[in-house]
């Protein structure tokens, strides 16, 4: 079980280490028509795995409420919900694109407050991967190995835009290629380590699993609503974005179903 959890725990962050290389040998910046694309197929694996790998789970799991199977997952994606809106006025960011500064006041620099945009990111990403591990440690969820990995793979391929999102621009504003690599790196810290330390509270989520798996697909739908999708419909080829979110929810729903 050790390496099977390892795999999943470490798949994200290497999804987005691999895009974050983009800048060693990428010479230009990424094109805003590559980028609304990127970002949309982000969106739509996003917004997939809290369908298809969380909500979907939380409702069968809880199947013994009868008529009101509902109720976990409603209210862990409504706490999943809060709990986002609440580190989106805590943490000092701002949003892709934009020097707009969000979060509590701060004298962080652009670069480290770029990094906590994507750790806002990542860290309902992080327990999402936890908690289906957790569940499947746990062995009582109905979560296999392979539905488990398939989300692991799937936040991997989402991460790698978004590592070459961070670590591009970073370059093309005079920082090192080196530096901008790490910088990109060090974004999707946050992932493993949420996904971590959900593992190791397991015994207590155990009993509350349904509520875990819809919070992290609450958490993870808020980052798809309020930093995605607007980055997607104001961009001018919203068009692209958009297809691609089809594509990356396609994607996701595939690899959920056919090897799940």
């Amino acid at each position: 079980m050790l390496p099977n959890l390892l795999k999943g725990i470490l798949l994200p962050l290497l999804g987005t280490s691999l895009g974050s290389a983009c800048v060693l040998f990428m010479k230009k910046n990424i094109s805003n028509k590559l980028r609304s694309a990127l970002i949309g197929f982000a969106a739509g694996v996003m917004f997939a795995a809290s369908v298809w790998s969380l909500i979907i789970p939380a409702v069968e799991s809880s199947l013994s409420y009868g008529k009101l199977a509902f109720l976990p997952a409603l209210i862990g994606f409504w706490l999943g919900i809060v709990f986002l809106i609440a580190l989106d006025h805590l943490i000092p960011h701002i949003h892709l694109g934009s020097m707009q500064k969000e979060g509590v006041k701060s004298r962080f620099g652009k670069n480290t407050m770029l990094i906590f945009t994507v750790a806002l990111h990542n860290i309902p990403e992080g327990m999402s991967v936890g908690v289906v591990y957790a569940g499947l440690i746990n062995g009582d969820s109905g979560i296999s190995l392979a539905s488990a990995l398939v989300l692991s793979i799937g936040i991997a391929v989402q991460n790698f835009p978004e590592g070459a999102i961070i670590s591009m621009p970073l370059a093309s504003e005079g920082m090192g290629k080196g530096n901008s690599f790490i910088y990109g790196v060090l974004s999707g810290v946050a992932e493993p380590a949420a996904a971590i330390l959900t593992i190791i509270f397991y015994e207590m989520i155990a009993c509350t699993l349904p509520y875990m798996l819809a919070f992290a697909a609450g958490a993870m739908i808020y980052v798809v609503v309020e930093e995605l999708v607007p980055e997607i419909s104001e961009a001018e080829n919203s068009d692209i974005g958009t297809l691609l979110f089809a594509l990356g929810f396609s994607v996701m729903m595939v690899l959920d179903i056919a090897l799940g």
